[in-house]
């Protein structure tokens, strides 16, 4: 069984989301265990934030991770790496 990819994904209007890449059909992306990118720090651009992860976790705003999310008008796919995925998860969940 092929392991699904985690990436990132950059939308029209929606924002940036980072999540498991379950299905893509145009610009229409579904992503599982997906957190919005709301606001990031410690990566130049989201290029360096698929690469590298996030140096200043704690500047960072991420939500929590929601089980499914259809995204339409995505511009954008970035595959993660494996340290990039680490360490975008171990971001605290961001709450008002």
């Amino acid at each position: 069984m092929k392991k699904k990819k985690f990436v990132i994904v950059r939308t029209f209007s929606a924002g940036v989301f980072a999540g498991i890449l379950e299905s893509r059909n145009g610009r229409e992306v579904v992503l599982s265990m997906a957190r919005r990118i709301w606001c990031w720090s410690g990566a130049a651009s989201l290029s360096q934030l698929a690469v590298d992860g996030t140096s200043a976790p704690e500047k960072c705003k991420f939500p929590c991770a929601v089980p499914r999310v259809e995204l339409l008008g995505a511009i954008e796919i970035l595959d993660v790496t494996e340290k990039a995925k680490e360490s975008i998860m171990a971001v605290p969940i961001w709450e008002q």
